[in-house]
């Protein structure tokens, strides 16, 4: 039997051929291709301004820097996410805390967060920063949490790494609402660079400082020197940044995998919509749907509830046995031992340590077929049985 991994690439004679062409260009970095890219992406998202980098890590050290988190701030996030969403604070000197999550949606839940707000706010602690994180690519609720932002004057930051594609409100998920808005385009995400990142705003301050950053914090533009008076030849450093940037490689092959996006979520939700009905009677919780948001179905994570004859950790490994790479998205950042030594621990943040003891990540993605699928919950039901 083949091995049915639980999300992989999807290239094309396409990609390779866009690829090959950026190889012969004459460029290998910093060329044409990275502003293409970034248009394609910004018009797609409907954001006036997409700003391209190595990976979605460094988009989120990036944004937090851009909007001025240091020593002293606090960045607030999900505990239900991949460890950079939280790191990334960090990175800036700055302290991070989080939100519990919806057990329902599986995101940072609004009233959870409005609650610790109301709290902070009393005790003069309030963050500079929240990043929510559209799990799995189902979007938060972004207008809510955009009151808040507005009623105590913190910034959003929306980790969208699982969700190039999704809508809130009928809109992109990152035209509205969110600061910035930060995906992820490694090889099993939504559209692929091999890796990559981007960071998408409307705010054209906030982009000149991202390109900034991005390149050690140099500038040549002449409209932005300090010293007007040098020949075509100079640059200054005008802040501390990084060498974030993104390859011409990578950015033609993104190009040329957003020519592909709508078709890749049809098959992704065709494979979602199948789901239900192929586990229905299965002992488990399975992801939601919700009427003003389209998921992008990054992922397909169900939760082996208590009815189940065996826990997760039995179906776990015997997926596994089988060939099935299942996985599991996420165990909750704050049991990290990393953070558990910085005074997070078990008890703090229920939900997501209730998620996270259940969840299990089964195969979605586009060339997945029916046939595949189909053995997949076979497997499944007999992993589930005592």
């Amino acid at each position: 039997m083949a091995y049915i991994p639980y999300a992989t690439q999807t290239i094309d004679e396409s990609d390779i051929k866009a690829v090959t062409e950026a190889l012969t260009s004459g460029w290998l970095t910093q060329g044409e291709a990275i502003p293409l890219f970034e248009q394609a992406f910004a018009s797609l998202h409907g954001v006036e301004h997409a700003v391209a980098v190595c990976n979605a890590t460094a988009a989120l050290h990036l944004a937090c820097l851009a909007l001025d988190v240091g020593p002293g701030k606090t960045v607030w996030t999900s505990p239900n996410s991949f460890v950079a969403s939280a790191n990334c604070a960090l990175y800036c000197g700055a302290s991070v805390d989080f939100v519990d999550i919806d057990p329902v949606t599986r995101n940072m839940s609004a009233d959870a967060l409005a609650a610790k707000l109301e709290l902070a706010s009393a005790a003069g602690q309030l963050p500079a920063v929240v990043i929510p994180v559209h799990f799995a690519g189902l979007p938060c609720d972004l207008q809510r949490m955009r009151e808040l932002a507005d009623q105590y004057g913190f910034a959003i930051v929306a980790d969208a790494s699982h969700a190039v594609g999704a809508t809130y409100q009928g809109l992109p998920v990152a035209q509205e609402h969110a600061d910035i808005s930060v995906f992820s385009f490694h090889p099993v995400k939504i559209v692929t660079t091999a890796e990559g990142g981007m960071l998408a705003t409307r705010r054209a301050d906030l982009a000149a400082r991202l390109r900034l950053l991005r390149t050690h914090g140099i500038t040549r533009d002449p409209a932005e020197l300090e010293d007007k008076h040098q020949g075509a030849w100079y640059y200054e450093q005008q802040r501390l940044g990084y060498n974030y940037r993104l390859t011409d490689l990578q950015a033609a092959l993104g190009t040329s995998q957003l020519r592909r996006l709508a078709q890749f979520q049809r098959r992704r939700e065709a494979l979602a919509a199948r789901y239900p009905r192929l586990l229905q009677g299965l002992p488990l919780a399975l992801p939601a749907v919700l009427p003003d948001r389209t998921h992008s179905w990054h992922l397909y994570v169900v939760e082996v509830t208590d009815a189940a004859a065996v826990d997760r950790a039995t179906a776990f490994a015997r997926m596994r046995e089988a060939g099935i790479g299942v996985n599991v998205h996420y165990t909750p950042i704050h049991l990290q031992p990393y953070y558990r030594r910085l005074g997070f621990g078990p008890g703090m943040f229920p939900h997501a340590e209730a998620y996270g003891r259940r969840a299990m990540s089964i195969p979605l993605y586009p060339t997945l077929s029916d046939p595949q699928q189909e053995e997949v919950v076979a497997t499944l039901r007999r992993a589930l049985t005592a």
